[in-house]
């Protein structure tokens, strides 16, 4: 089974949260260490998308 760290989408550094491939997210509070914010997320097969 592979697993890939989540990138945060704003500034491109390496979250605490990591996803394996069968692994599916909807309206998850991502919160990323470096840039301080936190952003709603999807995710599915290693596609994550921001929810608006």
């Amino acid at each position: 089974m592979q697993s890939k760290w989540v990138i945060c989408p704003l500034c491109n550094s390496k979250t605490r949260l990591k996803l394996r491939e069968d692994t599916i997210l909807k309206n998850y509070p991502l919160f990323c260490p470096k840039c301080k914010h936190e952003l709603l997320i999807s995710a599915e097969k290693f596609k994550i998308s921001i929810v608006q």
